[in-house]
């Protein structure tokens, strides 16, 4: 099957959403289980009420099946996104956050807003923090010369996003410095 044209150069969310399912999160197991092999590695034993940490996808599966709570990670709490969206507001540079930070906490958000505290806050500031980000992403490609482009602290999804357009843009501005200009 092939693939649209706008998809090619670029990974989807939901792609980049079952990658970051690899990250380790940390539960309140509800059962008791023995340590388990898969191909990722051995998680567990599961023991209530001690916390363990397995992978998104682990935490995910078992959540839907009512078998554990998720102990959302620490930066998906009002105070912290608070601090984060003021940071990105005021300053010019990108604030640092987790590398994967949207696609875990959509899953997190989706699956277990049982478990967050102030889910729907949460939800607005992660999308006043993506508006702001997105502004400073476009600024930044603004300001794109042919040599390179600097974004440090971008995440996985916002390096996504832009990644077809820079790498058109790119391939116009090297055309364009190694032509001589006709004069």
């Amino acid at each position: 099957m092939a693939l649209p044209q706008s998809l090619r150069t670029s990974v989807t969310p939901l792609e980049l959403e079952l990658i970051a399912s690899e990250q380790l999160v940390e539960i309140v197991p509800l059962i008791t289980m023995e340590k388990t092999a898969f191909i990722s590695g051995a998680y567990g034993p599961l023991r209530p009420p001690a916390k363990c940490r397995i992978p998104l996808w682990m935490a995910t599966n078992l959540k839907l099946k009512k078998k554990c709570h998720i102990v959302p990670p620490e930066w998906l709490s009002v105070d912290f996104l608070q601090e984060r969206l003021t940071r990105e507001t005021s300053r010019p540079e990108f604030s640092k956050l987790p590398f994967r930070f949207a696609e875990i906490a959509k899953v997190i958000l989706d699956v277990a807003s049982d478990d967050v505290q102030n889910a729907d806050k949460i939800k607005s500031l992660l999308k006043d923090l993506r508006e702001a980000r997105q502004a400073k992403s476009r600024d930044g490609l603004q300001k794109l010369d042919h040599s390179e482009l600097s974004l440090p602290n971008l995440c996985s999804m916002e390096i996504n996003e832009i990644r077809p357009f820079f790498i058109q843009s790119m391939g116009i501005l090297t055309q364009l410095v190694r032509e001589p200009s006709a004069e």
